[in-house]
């Protein structure tokens, strides 16, 4: 609907949106495999996510808006595909003045990211300061925590999107079970990538991996997403992926005790999202939402969680070296996006007036 709105190939406006679904589940909390992978290194979530916002900006910006762009001219027929609307699901009509405004839209699906950063940003200027723990602190990093602030997030979600759309309670607690079945699977995943993950710890394989490391001098951040990208790709699944990189990578850090931790985090996120492929459910809802071909999806959506993922290390990386390095490099990256977006408004601009004019 927002395609044909803006008159944008769906392929292209899915593919943007797609770019910024990778970056979020590979490495912002409170998403399963950042936020278990963070608890197993002992990582602060708080400084995981707040890396995580600045490494994910630059993420979205070259793999969700630039590569469509230059994806669109090496296999322009996946950009004329007009999507299939049954391969979403049931469908019903609806009125623009029925929906949520913009604002309350945006703040409720921020809305954990918001708590968290809150926690986080008050751990910092605590650590700087140097205050004692109060009311105030405690509440704070209460309400911060992943799993609260995600319940108190839902508890929104459930008045601003029902409640105050005046929506009967009774299709509230059916979309609410609709919900939870729908979870079911990941919950599931998520506990049997953790189980293989102490498998690979109890049987001694990450110690096994670690002794042949023993000596060779390899940056723990590069080991970590070189690992997860292996088990991405054999494993499909984002989050076991992740799961089982923490079971080969952990017994390794003990080698590096100035590690950081939350660029090791990070780092091993950024891997679970390398070249989503036939074994990850993400490739097929791509390949049946937009109507592509086999080899179409492998042209677009597999190349670019592999763009965003490198983009991800190389960012993790600059910023493991020099925060100011990496700083310089962010910026100018949104530099030139806002750049880029000027030049293409006053093309489309001189082409309408050239059409006017003619």
């Amino acid at each position: 609907m927002i395609a044909k709105e803006l008159k944008m190939s769906i392929t292209h406006f899915g593919l943007t949106m797609a770019g910024a679904l990778v970056v979020a589940h590979s490495i912002l909390p409170p998403h399963p495999g950042i936020t278990a992978v963070t608890q197993e290194y002992g990582a602060d979530i708080a400084m995981v996510l707040v890396y995580g916002i600045f490494i994910a900006i630059p993420m979205i910006v070259v793999a969700g808006v630039w590569f469509p762009k230059i994806n669109k001219k090496w296999i322009p027929s996946a950009f004329e595909k007009t999507g299939n609307a049954e391969a979403i699901g049931d469908q019903k009509p609806w009125k623009l003045e029925e929906t949520p405004r913009f604002a309350i839209s945006v703040i409720t699906a921020v809305f954990p990211i918001l708590l968290m950063f809150g926690a986080a940003f008050l751990d910092i200027f605590q650590k700087q300061v140097g205050f004692a723990d109060n009311l105030f602190v405690v509440i704070v990093r209460f309400v911060g925590n992943a799993p609260v602030a995600l319940l108190i997030s839902l508890i929104l979600a459930i008045y601003t999107m029902g409640i105050a759309r005046k929506t009967p309670m009774k299709e509230l607690t059916a979309s609410a079970g609709a919900s939870i079945n729908a979870i079911g699977l990941l919950i599931l995943i998520t506990g049997g990538g953790g189980a293989f993950k102490q498998v690979i710890i109890d049987g001694g394989v990450g110690d096994y991996i670690a002794g042949l490391f023993d000596g060779v001098t390899i940056s723990p951040i590069l080991l970590s997403w070189v690992v997860a990208v292996i088990f991405r790709i054999c494993l499909g699944s984002g989050t076991v992926a992740a799961l089982s990189t923490a079971g080969l990578v952990l017994p390794m850090l003990s080698s590096y005790p100035d590690a950081n931790l939350a660029l090791v985090a990070l780092a091993t996120g950024a891997g679970t999202a390398f070249a989503s492929h036939v074994n990850d459910p993400g490739f097929w809802m791509v390949k049946e939402f937009f109507g592509l071909s086999m080899k179409e999806t492998f042209a677009t959506y597999t190349i670019l969680s592999s763009v965003a993922s490198i983009v991800g290390i190389i960012l993790v990386l600059l910023m493991d070296t020099s925060i100011l390095l990496a700083g310089v490099v962010i910026a100018a990256i949104l530099v030139a996006a806002v750049v880029i977006h000027m030049l293409e408004g006053a093309r489309k601009k001189k082409d309408q007036v050239e059409d006017i004019t003619a």
